[in-house]
């Protein structure tokens, strides 16, 4: 990796998706189900076991640092759970890694010279003493490396007093078999990461293996599985109750919206309800009006027919009148 692009991963990190306007070269979300859940909490064994002997390859889910930025910004203010996605991924893991180790036992056992039961005790002390070397050689190596000295020397203190336990133990079974048997390399399967041991290893094979990427991944890995289980049951409770609150909020959401349909169509018919009686006062209005009118000119007609007869009845006795004066 160039220095740019390892520049490109730190900024990608630490800023997210939304780096300079950018979105992520895969164009999905870190709630995609195509992300890698445990990548997310930093725990894939796809990704803290590359480059070892039990290298896994590329993880078939999404790995993406600026992913995993936009879910630790995300996470502040949701809980996701992805804790418990991660640790059914890592259950299956060990459960898997512990199955190659019991048969990696079983192959040993069948090919291996069988030990009487004291003799085998012996061995287990040479073996586990020889482990607790390798371990404290590592860790005093490492905290060299960061600059905590006076801690290193003390641990490299223990070790001397280790060896001095693990001269007593060898020399033990050596004395409690034959020659040509001791010489014979007696072999153990790491319980963390399933690579072989040798009872005739030395201090520095040892440290080796105990500072080693695969048996600190291996470490890595069992620790953070432990802590997801720790807390288990207690977030899936969480979870369910979650699901509850949110299927609860959806029913109620669900619920006013009918109700808002409802309200919204109620009012559309109060409103035709109004237009409808308004129309009918305008109809009966108009109807009225047309009556009145028709009464009014019902009245005028009668009116003037009785002053035509009126009129017409002063005529004529106006008439009649004339023609007596006339025979007078």
């Amino acid at each position: 990796m160039t220095a740019h692009d390892q520049m490109r991963a730190m900024l990608d990190q630490l800023m997210g998706t939304g780096r300079n306007g950018e979105t992520t070269k895969y164009q999905v979300k870190f709630n995609d189900p195509k992300v890698c859940k445990s990548f997310l909490l930093g725990c894939c064994p796809h990704e803290i076991l590359t480059s070892t002997r039990m290298d896994l390859g590329e993880c078939p889910r999404i790995h993406d640092l600026a992913l995993r930025a936009d879910f630790e910004k995300a996470q502040q203010t949701k809980d996701y759970f992805y804790d418990l996605d991660a640790m059914e991924h890592l259950q299956a893991f060990i459960t898997d890694c512990d199955r190659r180790t019991e048969a990696a036992k079983q192959r040993l056992a069948e090919t291996q010279e069988e030990l009487s039961a004291e003799v085998a005790v012996k061995a287990n002390s040479v073996h586990e003493l020889a482990e607790q070397i390798g371990q404290k050689l590592a860790k005093a190596e490492q905290l060299g490396e960061e600059g905590f000295v006076d801690e290193s020397m003390k641990l490299m203190e223990e070790v001397d007093e280790l060896r001095k336990r693990k001269l007593e133990a060898e020399q033990e079974y050596r004395n409690s078999m034959p020659a040509s048997s001791y010489q014979q390399q007696k072999l153990r399967v790491c319980e963390v990461c399933s690579a072989y041991l040798g009872i005739h290893d030395n201090d520095r094979r040892l440290a080796d293996h105990f500072g080693g990427k695969l048996h600190l991944g291996f470490i890595k890995i069992r620790e953070k599985l432990a802590e997801l289980e720790k807390n288990a049951e207690k977030r899936k409770e969480e979870k369910r109750k979650t699901a509850r609150d949110r299927d609860r909020d959806d029913r109620d959401d669900r619920y006013r919206e009918r109700h808002r349909e409802q309200y919204v169509g109620g009012r559309e018919l109060d409103r035709r309800s109004k237009r409808h009686r308004s129309r009918s006062r305008d109809r009966k209005e108009r109807e009225r009006s047309d009556r009145d009118r028709d009464n009014r000119s019902r009245s005028h007609r009668s009116r003037s027919r009785s002053r035509e007869r009126r009129s017409h009845s002063r005529h004529s006795s106006s008439s009649d009148k004339r023609r007596d004066r006339d025979r007078d």
